[in-house]
């Protein structure tokens, strides 16, 4: 049986959300909820899982950590409350100059 990898999102007592991974979740909880993890929880417990995902390659699992760590709190509960029409939306790019932003007329010669 492969080995699985959890990435999770906790929510704090203080309502901000933290993202981790780890391949043992249920443990991990209990560790965060025991204050045995110091560090950014700690001082924020009680915690509650709000979302988590396996994956069964390590570097997958991270991956997905770090991108949602550089998320914005709406499009973190976006996914949490898996409104993936929202986090399509919030995934798009408003940058005037990327292509579905620019006006077509603009690009005729």
């Amino acid at each position: 049986m492969p080995k699985t990898y959890w990435v999770y999102i906790l929510k704090c007592s203080d309502g901000s959300y933290y993202t981790g991974s780890t391949s043992n979740l249920e443990k991990r909880i209990s560790e965060h909820q025991n204050g045995l993890i110091k560090g950014y929880i700690f001082r924020r417990l009680p915690v509650e899982l709000v979302f988590s995902e396996y994956f069964e390659d390590v570097y997958y699992a991270i991956s997905a950590e770090r991108q949602i760590k550089s998320w914005t709190r709406v499009k973190k509960e976006a996914l949490i409350n898996g409104d993936f029409n929202l986090l399509h939306e919030l995934a798009e790019c408003n940058n005037k100059t990327h292509y579905s932003n620019v006006n077509k007329n603009d690009l005729q010669t």
